[in-house]
């Protein structure tokens, strides 16, 4: 299935999109629910994705703050990160610049990489419900 590039009607991009376009993925074991008094997404009863009222913002992992200061080198004007989240793995996008392919990989790409060994053998396999 084709994913839009940038967000959906060109506006920028929402915590209800980007809740709903994550649940869309199909991936199991995600579920709704809350952190820090705000709604994020879990995978595997991990923190998987959230939305930072403070800086109007998506939220997401990523695998190393090497990883965190590259993508913000490449592409200041869409990924950031403040004080608050300088000792954490995570990377803020600019709602209004984020594509929705790069959502898209960083959103699979954590929940396998957070994913036990055996549930990612068996949805691999096709056991998508595992």
């Amino acid at each position: 299935m084709a994913r839009r590039a940038k967000p959906p009607g060109g506006s920028p991009l929402t915590w209800q999109a980007l809740q709903a376009f994550a649940l869309s993925l199909d991936l199991p074991h995600v579920e709704k629910t809350t952190s820090w008094g705000q709604p994020t997404l879990k995978a595997h009863g991990k923190l998987w994705v959230f939305w930072s009222p403070s800086e109007d913002a998506p939220v997401f992992k990523v695998d190393s703050h090497d990883e965190r200061e590259m993508l913000v080198e490449a592409a200041p004007e869409t990924f950031f990160y403040t004080d608050h989240y300088k000792n954490h793995k995570l990377v803020l996008a600019r709602p209004d610049r984020i594509e929705m392919d790069w959502i898209e990989t960083r959103l699979i790409d954590t929940w396998r990489a957070m994913a036990p060994k055996r549930l990612l053998k068996a949805y691999d396999a096709g056991g998508a419900n595992t």
